[in-house]
């Protein structure tokens, strides 16, 4: 099943596909004007997009995350309402910015969804984002053995002459693919991405279209990811890219000595 292709070339998509996000909207930015295409879509979130030292949730209003939180599931129920979709949802309620502490639940799930499905979708590793990193490690992990369309849609990334949104990393062994994205899909995607009042500010910094995706480059996630210098660095958050590769380089270690 080649879903890149598939979707390139305008093809509706009736096998089930698993679509793994960090957080609510992540859906939206990604493939927001690919999704009314998928007729059998799953979306795991891993996260509930409420960091848990409640900065971002006092930036908003709110005085606590919890609130935080459940103001983002609302965003996200109306984002895809407005694309007109209803996929099957698994959230995992972990804390923003802190993923990879649920890698083994993550792993769980992944291995219980997966062989109902033909293909699965998440983030590149680029060190955008710690979630986005963990993503992308759990769904390597859990396909490695497993036969299934492992592909990741364009995110964003610190390149070597700024902030790079909506493009890959280039690796000449997974070339992208862009998406199509007719005037009609582009309005729905706007108006979906509006539903995420909390997050404006970022997401006026991602470009509406194109939509690219690629077949997963093999990663070393024990090494820095392919871009060197990583985009969540520079934002004071408690996960450094050090510090999350540290924590994979144990958990590996961890999940190879024998029981």
């Amino acid at each position: 099943m080649d879903l890149p292709a598939r979707l390139a070339a305008g093809e509706p998509i009736t096998e089930p596909v698993l679509l793994v996000v960090g957080h609510p909207d992540d859906e939206t930015v990604s493939l927001g004007a690919a999704l009314p295409r998928f007729a059998d879509l799953t979306i795991l979130h891993l996260t509930d997009g409420a960091p848990r030292d409640g900065v971002d949730a006092r930036r908003h209003g709110f005085a606590r995350v919890d609130d935080y939180a459940a103001a983002r599931r609302c965003e996200l129920d109306e984002a895809l309402r407005s694309l007109g979709v209803a996929p099957r949802r698994i959230a995992l309620g972990l804390p923003d910015q802190e993923a990879l502490g649920g890698l083994p639940a993550i792993l769980d799930v992944l291995r219980a969804e997966l062989p109902r499905h033909r293909a699965v979708l998440t983030h590149p590793y680029e060190h955008g984002h710690p979630d986005h990193d963990t993503a992308a490690l759990a769904v390597a992990l859990a396909t490695r053995e497993a036969d299934i369309n492992y592909v990741e849609f364009a995110s964003y990334h610190r390149g070597p002459d700024g902030d790079v949104f909506g493009r890959f990393w280039p690796d000449l062994a997974s070339p992208e693919v862009e998406l199509p994205i007719d005037a009609a899909a582009l309005e729905r995607k706007a108006a979906a991405l509006s539903c995420f009042r909390t997050q404006q500010g970022t997401l006026a910094l991602l470009p509406l279209a194109p939509e690219r995706l690629r077949r997963a480059p093999a990663y070393d996630f024990a090494a820095a990811a392919p871009p060197g210098e990583a985009w969540y660095d520079r934002l004071g958050w408690a996960t450094t890219a050090e510090r999350w590769r540290s924590e994979v380089a144990e958990l590996l270690r961890a999940a190879a000595e024998p029981a």
